[in-house]
């Protein structure tokens, strides 16, 4: 339990108004405060690492950088941050690979406002929420054990250079926005379109789509 300290939250989503909905909702409860608000992925990153928040909200199709890989990043430097993705998307895949990178929490935005006070109280508590129809999705996981999801095989830089050409970024500002040099890009992107079996630019934009790596 977080006591009766208060409780910081960080909400993560490219549409202001849904994160001025969200902040609306949490701070109705006594002792909760929004903290910081971020547009995309790398910015969540960043605050995270500067407000430390208790509990992050976060969608998972951010542009830049994806709600998954920026779960991944921020739990590398605090790994007690709890984090609730917030998303449109219910596929048992995607909710396969946020539990994968360490999510404790998936809300469906068709949910109710008394859903995300619920969910955003459990991770407070230490404890896991998942929406009905998510639970339903991991069930039904736990009973088809042999599928599989292609993104897996990628590592979290190939998923970053994925979504990144996908949005139409170049070999060359790629290697810019990371201090790489352009062949460390480009291995990247080879060993990524390999391993997807994919051949061109735009089959990569449709599997980043598809993946819900990026918004179509």
């Amino acid at each position: 339990m977080m006591g009766r300290r208060e409780l910081k939250i960080l909400v993560v989503d490219d549409h202001p108004i849904v994160r001025g909905g969200l902040r609306a909702i949490l701070e109705t409860q006594p002792g909760w405060h929004v903290c910081a608000e971020a547009g995309n992925g790398e910015e969540a990153v960043r605050l995270t690492l500067d407000h430390a928040p208790d509990v992050v909200v976060i969608d998972h199709s951010l542009p830049i950088l994806n709600g998954l890989e920026a779960v991944r990043q921020v739990l590398r430097s605090l790994p007690d941050t709890r984090m609730l993705i917030y998303t449109m998307h219910d596929d048992d895949g995607l909710i396969h690979d946020a539990l994968k990178a360490g999510a404790r929490g998936y809300l469906l935005k068709s949910e109710d406002d008394r859903e995300v006070v619920a969910s955003v109280r459990a991770l407070a508590e230490g404890k896991t929420y998942f929406s009905q129809r998510v639970a339903k999705c991991l069930l039904d996981q736990l009973l088809c054990t042999d599928k599989t999801v292609a993104s897996q095989t990628l590592t979290a830089r190939e998923r970053e250079v994925v979504q990144l050409v996908a949005e139409g970024e170049s070999n060359k500002s790629i290697a810019r926005r990371w201090g790489l040099s352009i062949k460390t890009v480009d291995t990247h992107r080879t060993s990524a379109m390999k391993k997807l079996n994919l051949r061109t630019a735009v089959d990569l934009a449709r599997y980043a789509i598809r993946n819900r790596l990026i918004e179509p």
